[in-house]
């Protein structure tokens, strides 16, 4: 199945998102969640009839399908989610595995700090902070052993993320207290919280 749409369904005329510009919205989403997505939650997020957003997950479902793309939208737990492909889980485990070895990228450096510096955090919180999705990274994080699960949030069920003993040992620390004063490294006048509020503003 292939979704498509013309330009001008992109709004309906009820004013809720339609055609692309629903699938955009939907599929941008779906890739930072930290758990399966309720529908009803996605239709109170994109201001769009619960029955609408249902169909468009059922026919991205079946495009991704048909399309054999190396993820699949899964209903599972009452809710949506994107996951890879049970056929090419050797390739992920073989990737996974083999960056163990290798030097932490930027983008997990600074990821890792935000888990560091905020923690116990989400993964969508680190993903407002840093405006980009950041989940890749956290199980690169996790499966090196720097980054452990911190049980819920108890409002979203959110799973949170902090820092391991590994990561203290790995930075010769006693505790938490020895991380550097981050406020150092900062403007004049600029705190950590606003700082964060900038980046998630602008993400």
């Amino acid at each position: 199945m292939t979704i498509e749409s013309e330009g001008e369904d992109e709004v309906s005329d009820r004013g809720h998102l339609a055609g692309l510009q629903l699938r955009g919205a939907l599929e941008a989403v779906l890739l930072v969640v930290d758990e399966p997505a309720d529908p009803t939650v996605l239709a109170q997020v994109l201001a769009t009839p619960e029955p609408d957003i249902v169909a468009m997950l059922e026919a991205l479902q079946a495009d991704y399908d048909e399309a054999g793309r190396g993820f699949e939208l899964r209903e599972i737990a009452g809710g949506w989610r994107l996951y890879t492909c049970a056929e090419f889980a050797p390739y992920v485990e073989r990737f996974v595995l083999e960056g163990q070895q290798a030097r932490l990228t930027q983008a997990a450096l600074e990821t890792l700090a935000v888990v560091a510096y905020r923690q116990p955090v989400s993964r969508t919180r680190v993903s407002a902070v840093r405006g980009v999705n950041v989940d890749g990274v956290i199980r690169t994080l996790v499966s090196r052993g720097l980054v452990e699960e911190a049980g819920a949030d108890h409002e979203s069920g959110a799973i949170l993320y902090r820092t391991s003993p590994y990561f203290l040992e790995r930075l010769g620390l006693g505790d938490l207290t020895e991380l550097p004063n981050l406020a150092d490294f900062l403007p004049e006048s600029t705190t950590i919280d606003a700082l964060e509020d900038e980046l998630s503003s602008e993400g």
